[in-house]
């Protein structure tokens, strides 16, 4: 790994490395942030994941989560959408919804995405190898949360994982992929037209499957312009009730799809993610 950048905050530290990702077959960038308990002991570490267009960077920089992680005592990993870098393909249109920055943390079966679009095999598998080894992270004590296309990212991770992940969050999450223009170029594109390989990737179906009740917290703004028609929020109501699995499911009135939303609640759902990694 080689370290990036490097800044002294809230008693802590930010970071972000580079480092070469076998599953994804390119450099990928990492951000990770260690609270200053972190100087003398292990601690829990919460995986964010961002959405369309962003980077590492933009939950860095933007969402004020640092300070609520020095004081709980939490490692946060901001790793990137998707893989970069010259080689890894791009959408032909430079369509902001797919290819670059919109990896859909899920891992690609057709050509020419399936050779670098892994982003599920990262997140779950490669990435926190790599935090485990390098950092004073604690095993059996990881969350996961995220935004957006990161929203469905975390929820459908934490899903498909039991066991893995102490709790789960998501702020204005693509509940159901399948249901929705972004999810249904994505996935057509990532894995073709055959619906049945899409729900693995769908939290509101993979909700009538799971093996456990996580503690599941999301948000969502109620003047989001992607509402309606992308995150369909109310489908997870609904597989939530028929699948009797208990979540706290917030709409929050007045806020849109923007980090400005994100950096009001971060503090909540840091605090939720404390009370269960402790």
């Amino acid at each position: 790994m080689e370290k990036v950048d490097k800044h002294i905050c809230f008693g802590g530290e930010q970071l972000q490395y580079k480092h070469r990702s076998s599953v994804l077959n390119c450099d990928m960038h990492f951000s990770v942030y260690l609270p200053p308990q972190a100087k003398t002991m292990t601690v829990p570490v919460l995986y964010w994941l961002s959405g369309l267009t962003c980077t590492d960077q933009n939950f860095v920089t933007k969402a004020g989560a640092q300070k609520y992680a020095a004081k709980h005592g939490i490692a946060i990993v901001a790793p990137d959408t998707s893989p970069r870098g010259e080689g890894v393909p791009d959408d032909k249109d430079a369509s902001y919804d797919f290819g670059l920055g919109a990896g859909f943390y899920l891992n690609a079966t057709l050509s020419p995405w399936a050779q670098h679009y892994n982003m599920y095999d990262y997140v779950v598998k490669e990435l926190p190898e790599l935090i485990s080894q390098h950092f004073p992270v604690q095993r059996g004590r990881t969350a996961i949360s995220g935004h957006s296309m990161g929203g469905h990212g975390a929820l459908s991770i934490a899903l498909k994982n039991p066991g893995v992940y102490t709790s789960v969050s998501a702020f204005s999450p693509i509940v159901s992929p399948s249901q929705c223009p972004w999810g249904e170029k994505a996935y057509t594109g990532y894995l073709g037209e055959d619906r049945k390989a899409w729900a693995q990737y769908d939290a509101c179906l993979l909700l009538p499957k799971a093996k456990e009740k996580l503690p599941v917290l999301v948000d969502q703004g109620s003047a989001d312009d992607f509402l309606y028609e992308q995150l369909n929020t109310h489908l997870l109501f609904d597989a939530s009730e028929q699948s009797s699995y208990p979540m706290t499911i917030r709409m929050q009135p007045g806020y849109d799809h923007s980090y400005f939303f994100i950096a009001s609640f971060i503090g909540e759902h840091i605090r939720f993610h404390a009370s269960h990694l402790f």
